[in-house]
């Protein structure tokens, strides 16, 4: 006879979570958002200002652009584990010229992850000269991939993920 103060716990068990828990970590979840291109110019100054305001995504081969992307994770342990470990984030931001003329450039971000940040936002800044655009219309995507961490035991990529959608027309200047 068993001399415990417990009762032994029932062979009949009321839910498949009582001997297994099938997600104790949680999944990792990575979401792409807000693919944004713009120039930073102002306003032309007169007599050439010929509107009341400067399409962004109208630029000459001078101006300064910035092309970027959101990243966002999810909050889980293992999420935070990943994050918290230094993951490698990468952005290749692919133009791609429509039209004989306009050239095709990818260019490439990178950040690492820190602990407690869960968004991100990556960020090309430069002149379409200095990126190697030709004057043309460009579609513009954004092909990211998570990971890895800089461990012996990480994995090479944890995720992929694409976003598309953006134009961006460039003139001589």
């Amino acid at each position: 006879m068993q001399n415990s103060m417990f009762n032994p716990q029932p062979q009949n068990q009321f839910s498949a979570t009582e001997t297994e828990s099938t997600n104790i970590l949680g999944p990792v979840v990575f979401k792409l958002s807000n693919l944004l291109v713009a120039g930073q110019a102002g306003l032309p100054a007169l007599p050439t200002q010929i509107a009341p305001g400067q399409s962004p995504y109208i630029v000459s081969t001078q101006e300064r652009i910035q092309i970027s992307v959101d990243i966002a994770f999810n909050d889980t342990p293992l999420t935070q584990l990943l994050l918290c470990l230094g993951t490698r984030l990468k952005v290749r931001f692919s133009l791609e010229g429509i039209g004989g003329q306009a050239t095709e450039v990818d260019l490439e971000v990178s950040e690492t992850t820190r602990q407690g940040i869960a968004n991100y936002t990556l960020t090309f800044e430069g002149t379409p000269e200095s990126a190697g655009l030709t004057p043309g219309l460009y579609a513009i995507a954004a092909v990211v991939s998570i990971g890895p961490v800089d461990h012996a035991c990480a994995q090479d990529v944890f995720g992929y993920g694409y976003i598309v959608g953006q134009l961006l027309q460039v003139y001589a200047a």
